[in-house]
């Protein structure tokens, strides 16, 4: 990664960013809504209390971030009726992103399909479920099975004609699939992992995007709550059983050890600024001028509130050294020497 590359970022005076070539101009962090969704389905993060994500997401709008990523997958529509409740009668309401690709079968069964007949019934669903005329932003979940990805294209792109969904985007596109999309969709924005512990969309995704105007909102920027501070391993070790971490590579020695060494020394970098390690990984994120806003869940109201000053840090150059340089490897421990 170009040092002088991630110490350089633009913005609008507001804080917002316009999301590609979209007519969206959103606010630096995001509320991920996928803890939203509850526990009991596969890929849940455990049970949620309702009240407390409608909570987290009155505090996130309160905080000036503009909106909600959300998908019919989490909770299997739970979590799109829980952003439907808490914009209940809101006035100034934050635009509102959700997904396709990702239905139920007749057995009740997660399947990957792309088809015309099935991402039109999803979004007549979601835009029921989410209590909208139109959605914000509608993104292809994944590109599976890749042989039904021109039909899905086209679908969004007739989807976008008929008024029902106001900008496309996709998520989890390789660079590859990316070329392939644009010959048949204008792409609004693509959805990426991106954090220290999962750089691989600086390698060619990060970079093709910004040459092609493609607008980039990455996701899991403290992996998954890796590098928020919170996370110990006691508290990994007490995860409920159908939380999906528990099964994660980066979760699991030797990984994470240095993983939450990472943590440790994000710590360190926040603590001169008073704010979280969490705060100081999405930071990182949103220096990279390729990165246009970070997804960030919560599940309770002093979750955002302690990342939202995220979108106002800047790292110094040292600290950006220091972190290129235990990130480099993929099994030491990190230790903090440096002085800064």
């Amino acid at each position: 990664m170009d040092r002088e590359k991630m110490t350089t970022t633009s913005s609008n005076k507001d804080g917002r960013r316009r999301l590609g070539q979209s007519d969206l101009y959103i606010s630096r962090i995001g509320f991920g809504a996928w803890a939203a969704g509850g526990g009991g389905w596969a890929f849940a993060l455990g049970p949620q209390d309702d009240s407390e994500s409608i909570a987290a997401i009155h505090k996130a709008l309160d905080l000036g971030i503009n909106w909600i990523d959300t998908a019919p997958l989490y909770g299997l529509g739970h979590s799109e009726e829980i952003v439907a409740r808490s914009l209940n009668g809101i006035a100034e309401r934050p635009y509102v992103f959700t997904k396709c690709g990702m239905p139920c079968d007749d057995s009740g069964r997660i399947i990957h399909c792309l088809r015309r007949e099935s991402i039109i019934r999803e979004c007549e669903e979601s835009l029921r479920r989410l209590c909208v005329d139109a959605i914000d932003l509608y993104q292809i979940h994944w590109n599976k099975p890749a042989e039904e990805l021109d039909e899905a294209l086209e679908t969004l792109s007739d989807l976008q004609f008929a008024g029902k969904v106001r900008n496309a985007g996709v998520s989890n596109f390789t660079r590859r699939e990316l070329e392939r999309a644009e010959d048949i969709l204008d792409v609004a924005s693509n959805q990426p992992p991106y954090s220290l512990i999962d750089r691989t969309a600086e390698s060619d995704v990060l970079p093709y995007c910004a040459e092609n105007g493609i607008g980039v909102i990455v996701y899991s920027p403290m992996a998954s709550g890796l590098l928020s501070g919170a996370m110990t391993r006691e508290r990994i070790n007490g995860l409920p059983s159908d939380d999906l971490r528990r099964t994660k590579p980066e979760f699991c020695e030797p990984a994470l050890t240095r993983n939450l060494g990472i943590a440790d020394v994000l710590a360190d970098f926040g603590a001169s600024r008073g704010v979280s390690a969490g705060a100081m990984a999405v930071a990182w994120t949103l220096q990279n001028p390729d990165v246009d806003a970070a997804i960030v869940g919560a599940r309770r109201p002093e979750q955002i509130e302690g990342i939202a000053p995220a979108a106002g840090v800047t790292l110094t150059a040292e600290e950006l050294d220091f972190l290129e340089s235990i990130t480099a490897s993929k099994t030491e421990t990190p230790t903090n020497t440096a002085t800064f």
